[in-house]
């Protein structure tokens, strides 16, 4: 049975309108893209819910979608793999962490390698 829908966000906030002269308003993003010497980004491993499968997660992008979804084709097409740009993250499919970090900092990009612990043991 499906959930009954009891108000006008549950139907995603658009409503038909009889109005001949009803012109629907779209959202503008008015973000602006920091500079690549500003941005702050984080190049970490992930393999958690993939399948075991690792990507090269991106993180820490400050601007707009539009330059972000730029940004991971090229990664994409350099790194010569696939990966997509969800929820301000890019994804590059396998493990080329190095590779993403040279090309960035070759751009100008401030770039930390994230997630890596290494714990080092002393015995004596």
């Amino acid at each position: 049975m499906k959930p009954k829908k009891n108000s006008l966000s549950d139907l995603g906030g658009i409503m038909y309108s009889t109005n001949p002269e009803f012109e629907y308003e779209e959202e503008v993003d008015n973000t602006v893209t920091s500079p690549n010497n500003q941005q702050d980004l984080r190049v970490m491993l992930d393999k958690k819910n993939r399948g075991g499968k690792a990507v090269t997660l991106i993180t820490g992008f400050k601007g707009r979608t539009e330059d972000l979804e730029v940004l991971g084709k090229m990664l994409k097409t350099k790194c010569g793999v696939g990966g997509s740009v969800k929820d301000g993250e890019i994804m590059i499919q396998g493990d080329v962490r190095d590779k993403v970090m040279g090309i960035l900092q070759k751009d100008g990009y401030k770039v930390k390698k994230a997630g890596d612990s290494i714990i080092w043991l002393n015995y004596n």
